[in-house]
Protein backbone atom coordinates (compact mmCIF):
# COMPACT_ATOMS: atom_id res chain seq x y z
CA UNK A 1 0.00 0.00 0.00
CA UNK A 2 1.30 3.83 -0.60
CA UNK A 3 1.23 6.57 1.45
CA UNK A 4 -2.21 8.27 1.72
CA UNK A 5 -2.01 12.24 2.29
CA UNK A 6 -4.31 14.53 3.58
CA UNK A 7 -4.28 18.69 3.82
CA UNK A 8 -3.21 20.08 7.39
CA UNK A 9 -5.06 23.20 8.42
CA UNK A 10 -1.84 25.29 6.43
CA UNK A 11 -3.24 23.32 3.36
CA UNK A 12 -6.74 24.64 3.75
CA UNK A 13 -6.07 27.78 4.35
CA UNK A 14 -3.67 28.07 1.36
CA UNK A 15 -6.76 26.99 -0.82
CA UNK A 16 -8.93 29.09 0.78
CA UNK A 17 -6.60 32.43 1.12
CA UNK A 18 -3.78 31.79 -1.64
CA UNK A 19 -1.28 33.67 0.69
CA UNK A 20 1.44 31.53 -0.73
CA UNK A 21 0.96 31.77 -4.66
CA UNK A 22 1.50 28.45 -5.13
CA UNK A 23 2.50 27.41 -9.02
CA UNK A 24 -0.86 26.22 -11.04
CA UNK A 25 0.50 22.68 -10.90
CA UNK A 26 1.07 22.73 -7.19
CA UNK A 27 -2.13 23.97 -6.13
CA UNK A 28 -4.08 21.57 -8.41
CA UNK A 29 -2.08 18.95 -6.89
CA UNK A 30 -2.68 20.29 -3.40
CA UNK A 31 -6.47 20.27 -4.69
CA UNK A 32 -6.52 17.05 -5.11
CA UNK A 33 -4.81 15.64 -2.32
CA UNK A 34 -8.11 14.27 -0.14
CA UNK A 35 -6.61 11.93 1.72
CA UNK A 36 -8.18 8.72 -0.63
CA UNK A 37 -5.96 9.12 -3.29
CA UNK A 38 -2.65 7.48 -2.17
CA UNK A 39 0.44 8.71 -4.06
CA UNK A 40 0.93 6.46 -6.88
CA UNK A 41 -2.65 7.83 -7.98
CA UNK A 42 -1.58 11.28 -7.65
CA UNK A 43 1.03 11.13 -9.25
CA UNK A 44 -0.57 9.58 -12.36
CA UNK A 45 -2.03 13.13 -12.36
CA UNK A 46 1.59 14.84 -12.46
CA UNK A 47 2.05 14.66 -16.20
CA UNK A 48 -1.43 15.72 -16.86
CA UNK A 49 -0.89 18.36 -15.14
CA UNK A 50 2.38 19.57 -15.77
CA UNK A 51 3.52 19.46 -12.39
CA UNK A 52 7.14 18.63 -11.55
CA UNK A 53 7.90 15.10 -10.39
CA UNK A 54 8.73 16.09 -6.71
CA UNK A 55 5.24 18.06 -6.34
CA UNK A 56 4.51 15.93 -3.40
CA UNK A 57 7.76 16.12 -1.58
CA UNK A 58 7.46 20.24 -1.93
CA UNK A 59 4.04 19.82 -0.84
CA UNK A 60 4.83 18.10 2.40
CA UNK A 61 7.91 20.23 3.11
CA UNK A 62 5.98 23.63 2.94
CA UNK A 63 3.78 21.77 5.71
CA UNK A 64 0.63 22.07 3.05
CA UNK A 65 -0.17 18.21 3.21
CA UNK A 66 1.17 15.31 5.35
CA UNK A 67 1.45 11.67 5.41
CA UNK A 68 -1.65 9.92 7.21
CA UNK A 69 -1.63 6.16 6.32
CA UNK A 70 -0.53 3.25 4.11
CA UNK A 71 3.02 2.45 3.75
CA UNK A 72 5.77 3.60 1.84
CA UNK A 73 6.39 0.90 -0.75
CA UNK A 74 9.89 -0.26 -1.67
CA UNK A 75 10.68 0.59 -5.48
CA UNK A 76 10.25 -2.28 -7.81
CA UNK A 77 13.58 -4.39 -8.13
CA UNK A 78 13.30 -4.27 -12.41
CA UNK A 79 10.77 -3.23 -14.62
CA UNK A 80 10.28 -3.72 -17.97
CA UNK A 81 12.33 -0.91 -18.91
CA UNK A 82 15.06 -1.28 -16.99
CA UNK A 83 18.34 0.52 -18.50
CA UNK A 84 16.08 1.03 -21.67
CA UNK A 85 13.71 3.63 -20.93
CA UNK A 86 14.34 5.47 -23.98
CA UNK A 87 14.48 2.50 -26.47
CA UNK A 88 12.14 3.09 -29.04
CA UNK A 89 11.75 -0.29 -30.32
CA UNK A 90 10.70 -1.26 -26.91
CA UNK A 91 8.24 1.89 -26.95
CA UNK A 92 6.71 0.62 -30.19
CA UNK A 93 5.96 -2.87 -29.08
CA UNK A 94 4.67 -1.61 -25.92
CA UNK A 95 2.47 1.00 -27.67
CA UNK A 96 1.66 -1.22 -30.66
CA UNK A 97 0.53 -4.40 -27.70
CA UNK A 98 -1.43 -1.66 -25.07
CA UNK A 99 -3.52 -0.04 -28.21
CA UNK A 100 -4.38 -3.00 -29.65
CA UNK A 101 -5.52 -4.39 -26.22
CA UNK A 102 -7.64 -1.34 -26.02
CA UNK A 103 -9.72 -1.92 -28.80
CA UNK A 104 -9.58 -5.78 -29.26
CA UNK A 105 -10.97 -6.25 -25.26
CA UNK A 106 -11.98 -2.19 -24.52
CA UNK A 107 -13.89 -0.97 -27.36
CA UNK A 108 -15.47 2.70 -26.80
CA UNK A 109 -15.02 1.75 -23.07
CA UNK A 110 -11.38 2.32 -23.60
CA UNK A 111 -11.29 5.77 -25.19
CA UNK A 112 -9.86 7.17 -22.26
CA UNK A 113 -7.17 4.37 -21.35
CA UNK A 114 -6.29 4.84 -25.05
CA UNK A 115 -6.00 8.61 -24.41
CA UNK A 116 -3.67 7.76 -21.47
CA UNK A 117 -1.54 5.34 -23.19
CA UNK A 118 -1.29 8.54 -26.26
CA UNK A 119 0.11 10.83 -23.65
CA UNK A 120 2.82 8.68 -22.53
CA UNK A 121 6.49 9.54 -24.15
CA UNK A 122 8.19 7.10 -23.31
CA UNK A 123 8.48 3.44 -22.02
CA UNK A 124 8.79 4.08 -18.72
CA UNK A 125 5.12 5.83 -18.72
CA UNK A 126 3.87 2.78 -20.73
CA UNK A 127 5.30 0.30 -18.09
CA UNK A 128 3.27 2.40 -15.43
CA UNK A 129 0.46 2.32 -17.24
CA UNK A 130 0.01 -1.54 -17.27
CA UNK A 131 -1.44 -2.02 -14.19
CA UNK A 132 -4.15 0.29 -14.83
CA UNK A 133 -4.57 -1.62 -18.81
CA UNK A 134 -4.44 -4.90 -17.27
CA UNK A 135 -7.50 -4.42 -14.40
CA UNK A 136 -9.52 -2.57 -17.03
CA UNK A 137 -9.37 -5.36 -19.29
CA UNK A 138 -9.51 -8.04 -16.05
CA UNK A 139 -13.29 -5.81 -15.11
CA UNK A 140 -14.10 -5.80 -19.36
CA UNK A 141 -13.79 -9.21 -19.95
CA UNK A 142 -11.76 -11.27 -17.70
CA UNK A 143 -9.00 -11.53 -15.17
CA UNK A 144 -7.48 -14.74 -17.01
CA UNK A 145 -7.59 -13.00 -20.22
CA UNK A 146 -6.13 -9.79 -18.76
CA UNK A 147 -3.27 -12.37 -17.51
CA UNK A 148 -3.38 -14.46 -21.06
CA UNK A 149 -2.97 -11.21 -22.59
CA UNK A 150 -0.18 -10.10 -20.66
CA UNK A 151 1.72 -13.54 -21.23
CA UNK A 152 1.35 -13.04 -25.16
CA UNK A 153 3.12 -9.19 -24.57
CA UNK A 154 6.53 -10.42 -22.19
CA UNK A 155 6.95 -13.95 -24.83
CA UNK A 156 6.87 -11.20 -27.81
CA UNK A 157 8.92 -9.04 -25.96
CA UNK A 158 11.44 -12.11 -25.61
CA UNK A 159 10.96 -12.99 -28.87
CA UNK A 160 12.06 -9.30 -29.60
CA UNK A 161 15.12 -9.95 -27.79
CA UNK A 162 13.89 -8.05 -24.37
CA UNK A 163 13.19 -9.22 -21.17
CA UNK A 164 10.14 -11.05 -18.80
CA UNK A 165 8.55 -8.22 -16.87
CA UNK A 166 6.52 -9.37 -13.53
CA UNK A 167 3.22 -7.78 -13.66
Amino acid sequence: MALLHAKTAAGRQEIEDRSRRLPAALRSILLMVDGHRDDNELRGLFEGLRAPPDALEQLVAQGLIEAIGGSAEAPPTRGISSGREQDPALYQHLYAAMSDAVRRHLGLKGYFMQLKIERCTDALALERLCPELLAAVGKARSPALAQRWWQETQAALVDAGGEVVQA
